[in-house]
Order: C-alpha cells, then structure tokens, then sequence
C-alpha cells in the first residue's frame, strides 16, 4: 500500500465521481422520455428526487461500513449498484414500465450513488492532510462536472441509437469507470504523512479540534450546525438548479435557447466552484467561507428578481451555484477540521442526509409557490430568510469553534466535553 501515489488516488476519486456525476444530467432524458412514453415531466423527475434521496439515506447508513471495510470494495459495490440501475432503467424503459424505471433509477441507482459518492471523499482526505480542501475539491468536481460530459453524449447517444440502448452503453460504461477507479484507491498506511508535512505543522497551522467517532461526533452542537447550513445551502442551489431555465426565461425575457446555453455554464461553475472554493479553505479557512458563501448568497437571492438583464441575471446565478458546489466540496475537509478523521467517511454520510431532505424541499418549495402565485419573485425572499439564518448559524459555528479552541488550550482543561 505504501507504493500508491496520492495523486493517481485522486485521479481513481475523479473518475468514479464523474461517473455518478451524471445524475445532474438527468434533464436531458425528460423530454425523450416524455415523447417517447408519454410520460409526464413530473413523473419522470420523481427517479431523480428518488436518486438524491437515496444518495443520502445510504450514504448515512452506510458510511461505517466504507469506513470499515475501506474504499476499494465501496466503490466496487457502487460500480456494481450504478450500473445495474443505469442499464435496468433502459431496461424498463424497453419494457415501458415505469415502476420498473423508479426502482432502478430511483432505487438501486440511488444507493450506489451513496457508496459512490463517500467512499473516495473521506480517503482523500488522509492522504492529503496538508491540502483536504484541495483534495476534496477535486474529487467533488468529477461529481460536479459529470453533467458536462454525459450530457453531450447521452444526447448523442439517444439521436442515434435507441433510448434503452443509450442507458445500456452508459451503465456499461459507468460501471467500468468506477470499477478502474477502485481498484486503485485505497486508504493510506497509518501514520502516514506526505514529504514537508512536519514543516507545515509547525508554522501555526492550527489542528483539528477533536478526534471523534461517527456516534460521539452527532451528540455535538457544531454538527448540528453543519447539517443546518449544509441543508440551507443545498435547498437554495438545488432550488435554482431545477426552474434556471423557466425562471431564466419569465424575469429577463430570454429565449430557450439562451436559458439553456446559461443552464450548461451554470454545470461549470457547479465543477469549477467546487474546487476553487475548497482550494481557497485550504488559506481562509472553513468557517470563514462559509460565512462568505451566505454573505453572496444573501446579496444575489434579494437582487435577483428585479434585474432583467440576462447577463447580469446569469452571473448572479453562476455566483450561486458556485457557493452550492462549493458547500459540497468543503464538506468533507470541514468534517476533519471539526472531528478529525478516525470516522471521517460515516459522519459525512450522517451530514449527507441533509442532501436528501434538501433535494425533495428546495424544488418542492419553488413549485409550490410558483403554483400558487403564477411568479417565482416571492420564491426569491423566502429563500432570502432561510439563508439569512444560515449567516447566522454560520457565525455561531465560527463562535462555537474559537470557544472549544481557547478550552483546549488550557492546560487546567485537559479532556472537554463535546460541544
């Protein structure tokens, strides 16, 4: 294992959260699909939610278990989960059964997104300790620039061969990908540390504040706080990521085809942000960028339906979008700072839950209102509030943080209390 190069296990992390990434390209099905079987827009947009449900609930239920049995036999399950979902939603599709297309997508699709997603997240983080916010970005930028590649190709792919045959190809394809790069991955010797380690630790770098077990880590304040700001977080992309295009199109008056073009830069700010953000906590730390992705937020969200300026619209909701990969990307480098790593990949699963109750209310929430109201402006302000409270949660986390720093410190204080 001490042979493994830490920079071909981020590769091996790239290439299996580019394959499940490809959940965010699930728009480009709906009207095929629609057309095809008939099938209405909200039906079909139920696998998604499905998916992102699932991603959650599994990666809670099972991140003791990637922590346990390491990386390499996750990902192999998530290879084995992803691509029988993916090649048995063509199946269904062939079949014209769409039950059957729920739990594979849905379902059986949705858990090994779960495997998929942790099992390369918290192991990256052990082999770069020097750089987790770099590390971690760019493990969730495959995740966040899936979109980018499937997108073309399962468009490609449907114009020239069947739709079931689209979904077979890409589910052979996704399981290989993730399989290669599980192979590969595998967590570092114990003890390890990367060359000039030592030097970096002694230039007032401040350590992780406590060393937790998934099950001493929920019974704190700050992980609370970090499930509540992730869920606000989350609910405002993802709410933006399902209406960009109407909403897009209703304020500043563009034509589909500019929503679009705007709806696909909106997938490269979702990657680029990832690993910009994460990169950028590696120097301004967690905490501090979160308080500035609700500060943006704030800003954008209570600007954004009085401007008709497409242009202007558009690099508001880039901003956004890049605060919401973002979130994803310094999660798991968050969760280091705060609990150390001992069980890194199962208290990210817990804190993932906040992904798949986000994933049902953000876009629950806008069609809701829009429903009642013919306008997404109201929209806008409720989403103001929750991300006001977010600042303020994100503030208390920054208090919460110094006050159990400053504890351990003293030397008359020698074991706190989990706060």
């Amino acid at each position: 294992m001490t042979n493994k190069n830490r920079w071909l296990i981020a590769v091996s992390a790239i290439a299996i959260h580019l394959s499940i990434g490809s959940i965010y390209a699930y728009s480009v099905y709906q009207n095929p699909l629609n057309e095809s079987l008939g099938w209405e827009t909200t039906d079909v947009s139920l696998a998604f939610t499905i998916a992102i449900f699932f991603l959650g609930l599994s990666a809670a239920f099972f991140g003791k278990f990637v922590e346990k049995k390491g990386p390499r036999l996750s990902a192999i399950i998530a290879a084995i989960l992803f691509g029988i979902g993916t090649v048995g939603a063509g199946f269904a599709i062939y079949i014209e059964n769409y039950i059957t297309f729920l739990v594979f997508f849905g379902f059986i699709g949705g858990l090994g997104l779960g495997f998929g997603y942790i099992a390369p997240v918290s192991t990256l983080v052990k082999w770069f300790p020097d750089r987790r916010g770099l590390a971690t970005g760019m493990a969730v930028l495959g995740f966040g620039a899936g979109a980018l590649i499937t997108s073309p190709v399962a468009n490609f792919l449907m114009n020239t061969v069947t739709i079931p045959m689209t979904f077979y190809i890409l589910g052979i394809a996704y399981f290989l990908l993730i399989l290669l790069g599980g192979l590969y991955i595998a967590k570092p010797p114990e003890g390890w540390t990367p060359e000039g380690m030592e030097v970096e630790e002694d230039n007032d770098k401040e350590g992780d504040l406590a060393s937790l077990k998934a099950n001493e880590a929920v019974k704190t304040l700050r992980f609370w706080l970090l499930w509540a700001i992730m869920f606000i977080n989350i609910s405002a992309g993802i709410m933006l990521l399902s209406v960009a295009s109407p909403m897009s199109q209703e304020i500043t008056g563009a034509t589909a085809a500019t929503a679009a073009t705007v709806v696909g830069i909106m997938g490269l700010f979702n990657g680029g942000g990832r690993i910009v953000w994460a990169s950028a906590s590696d120097y301004m730390g967690r905490a501090n960028t979160f308080l500035i992705f609700f500060i943006i937020q704030v800003a954008a969200f209570f600007l954004l339906p009085y401007i008709s300026n497409i242009i202007l619209f558009s690099i508001l909701l880039f901003l956004i979008v890049s605060c919401y990969g973002g979130g994803f990307a310094c999660l798991p480098a968050f969760i280091g700072d705060l609990f150390g790593t001992k069980q890194l990949g199962a208290i990210h699963g817990y804190l993932l839950t906040s992904w798949s109750i986000a994933g049902v209310v953000g876009p629950m929430i806008v069609s809701n209102i829009y429903e009642f109201t013919g306008s997404y402006t109201t929209t806008f302000f409720v989403f103001v509030g929750f991300l006001i409270t977010a600042l303020v949660l994100s503030i208390i986390m920054k208090r919460n943080i110094s006050k159990i720093r400053e504890e351990n410190e003293e030397p008359a204080n020698p074991e706190p209390s989990p706060q």
